[in-house]
């Protein structure tokens, strides 16, 4: 028993530098509380608990290069349960307070007369943390001034929303595994300029300072909503609720619908004094606890990998089965992110592997019952048939790379890229499309496409396609000639340099392709321009001077004209927004998050992604969230869509 217990800690210990230090976790989260919830039991039975066991402190790392804070206090964790009955007699009549579980990295921000004077992570065990104060400024709604003028400390946890990391996924050389990684790891750079346009947000949940006593979790949370800090959305549980209905309420938390990465939910107990009076172990405190969702697994066959190589080489590894059906929609995939967790299944055709949704949203293995182990690495791209290599990170993650130079496979990702919807928007050219253009030589680079009529026999005479399907794909090419520069920079795939800074770019050279490109000649300072730092600037001179990209999007300049923007051009300045400033949240029905951006520049009104108390309006869809209730807070007016539009037709 004593020999399992100090195996299980060093596999602990193990995944915890993988995932606290570099961000790049070695096993699933399930596997993890698999093997701390035996350890538990271990060292219950045994009665045996040594002092470097995970149970007994705070998991945690720090990253040398960034600067180590001692914490006022330790940032203890909270015990877990999945059992309903656990929950409920820890809550033995007493108002709690419960809130979701937030899947990002924890921080503590500190306040000195009113202004953010450091940011830290949990850090080592919870009492040595990181300076992270250089990054945290550039997140998109932490205040950096509040109205207090005494110390203060808050907790709270650094995200990124669903749709955020979709959207970077989307302009990404390389998909992000998951939110919880990115967050952290944009966190911790040493450059904040790259965390920048990342999309981070803070929410907190703590007030951690003595000097502020409130009675109630309730009125701390209210008190922080009051300086100007979004909190994780919580609902008060009555000291008088049943079973039945604190088993509703839990209900209520749906991660599926929530719009941040969630692996569960927070009960507090609501009086602050009693909360204090029950004490702490090294590893949680008993004020608290997590209730973490019990993953249904689902048995099925495993039938193999299906590969795809990405624009920068890496090959993509995903583990196909037998179809599953989980919550009524059918599941037959889920990405193995790496060649270390690739080794950990030992998988192999024909073996049974059990399934499950992590936090009820992402397919993944959870285990493999056969462990046959074998199936071996591809070893040729899946697109050229050039051999593969393997490449491990400097955190020793091995991936499957094509160093051909020429595989389609990069330049069929470059493509599908540069035809988006949100770059140059040319519907009916799919990745399936692409592939077909590329592989049949009409097209090499993007000017090609642009000269496409001359393959029209061919295309017409190709099984599948046909005259229709030409003549739909050729007029959405020709109406894309005419274009913005923010859309043809994005289509670009500059690294970092995507939509938004496009809009930024377009707005100064005034859609003047000219203007940007002697700018580039020159030597232009793009630093000077709003939210541009110097890892911008530097890949935008990078991708100019590379001779095999200028190759692919050269002879497209002689095919484009650039649509020119002149500031409040047909712009009518008297309409209700003009001048304004918007935040609009949640999903709305006509517009997508880059349409109503667009519309509300198009209106002269100033967009932003954060509530503060110079927001003007606050459109709201469904799913609102925290931005909500701050507006609420901040009498900030809010509109519904319908609201926004009759006001639109008003002032038209």
């Amino acid at each position: 028993m004593l020999q399992r217990i100090k195996e299980i800690i060093a596999q602990i210990s193990t995944a915890d530098t993988a995932y606290y230090k570099h961000d790049n976790p070695i096993m699933s989260d399930r596997d993890y509380d698999k093997l701390y919830d035996e350890l538990k039991k271990l060292e219950k039975e045994s009665g045996i608990v040594l002092s470097g066991s995970p149970t007994q402190k705070v998991s945690g790392a720090i990253l040398e290069s960034l600067a180590p804070v001692q914490h006022t206090k330790p940032m203890l964790s909270a015990d877990k349960t999945k059992s309903m009955y656990e929950l409920v007699k820890f809550i033995g009549g007493r108002t709690a307070i419960t809130m979701w579980k937030l899947d990002g990295l924890t921080l503590v921000l500190r306040y000195e007369n009113g202004k953010l004077k450091q940011a830290i992570t949990r850090g080592a065990e919870g009492r040595i943390g990181e300076d992270v104060t250089h990054t945290v400024k550039v997140f998109m709604n932490v205040p950096l001034e509040i109205p207090c003028s005494d110390q203060f400390e808050v907790r709270g946890e650094g995200v990124i929303s669903w749709d955020n990391f979709n959207k970077i996924n989307e302009e990404a050389d390389e998909p992000y595994s998951n939110p919880r990684n990115l967050a952290a790891g944009a966190t911790r750079r040493l450059d904040a300029e790259k965390s920048r346009n990342q999309f981070l947000e803070f929410f907190a949940f703590e007030l951690v300072s003595d000097g502020a006593a409130y009675d109630t979790k309730l009125a701390q949370l209210n008190a922080l909503e009051a300086y100007g800090f979004d909190v994780v959305p919580y609902t008060l549980i009555s000291e008088y609720a049943t079973e039945k209905r604190i088993e509703a309420i839990i209900g209520t938390f749906a991660p599926k619908q929530y719009g941040y990465p969630v692996d569960g939910c927070i009960v507090e107990y609501n009086d602050v004094a009693y909360g204090k009076s029950l004490g702490a172990t090294g590893h949680h405190e008993y004020r608290l606890i997590a209730f973490k969702w019990e993953d249904e697994l689902y048995e099925t066959t495993f039938l193999g990998l299906e590969l795809a190589t990405t624009r920068t080489g890496m090959v993509s590894l995903t583990g196909k089965f037998a179809d599953v059906e989980i919550d009524g929609t059918n599941v037959n995939r889920a990405y193995l992110h790496n060649l270390n967790i690739f080794d950990s299944f030992k998988l192999g055709v024909g073996d049974t592997v059990k399934i499950y949704k992590a936090n009820m949203i992402i397919p993944q293995l959870a285990e493999n019952v056969t462990c046959s182990g074998t199936l071996e690495y591809p070893d040729k791209c899946p697109c050229c048939d050039s051999g593969l290599v393997i490449r491990t990170s400097d955190t020793g993650t091995r991936f499957l790379y094509c160093e051909e130079s020429s595989c389609p496979a990069k330049l069929i990702r470059k493509f599908v890229h540069f035809c988006h919807k949100t770059r140059m928007d040319i519907p009916g050219l799919s990745e399936k499309m692409l592939e077909k253009f590329i592989n049949n030589g009409w097209v090499k680079n993007f000017g090609d496409l642009y000269e496409f009529e001359q393959y029209r026999e061919d295309f017409i005479n190709t099984p599948g396609l046909g005259e229709k399907s030409f003549n739909r794909i050729q007029a959405a090419i020709n109406k894309s000639k005419n274009c913005y520069l923010n859309q043809f920079i994005a289509g670009m795939g500059i690294h970092t340099v995507g939509r938004s800074a496009g809009r930024i770019l377009n707005s100064y050279f005034k859609g003047d392709w000219d203007a940007f490109e002697s700018a580039v000649q020159i030597g232009f300072d793009f630093t000077q321009l709003k939210d541009f730092g110097q890892v911008m600037h530097d890949n935008i001179y990078a991708w100019y001077a590379d001779e095999n990209n200028a190759k692919l999007w050269r002879p497209l300049l002689k095919h484009i004209t650039f649509k020119k923007e002149k500031e409040n051009e047909n712009m009518n300045t008297n309409n209700p927004f003009y001048g304004k400033t918007v935040v609009a949240t949640g999903k709305l029905e006509n517009y997508t998050r880059d349409g109503i951006q667009d519309k509300l520049l198009s209106l002269g009104a100033k967009p932003s992604g954060s509530v503060t108390t110079k927001t003007d309006f606050l459109i709201c869809g469904e799913k609102a969230g925290s931005k909500l209730s701050k507006a609420q807070g901040f009498g900030i007016k809010i509109l519904s869509e319908a609201e926004f539009e009759s006001m639109l037709n008003e002032g038209a």
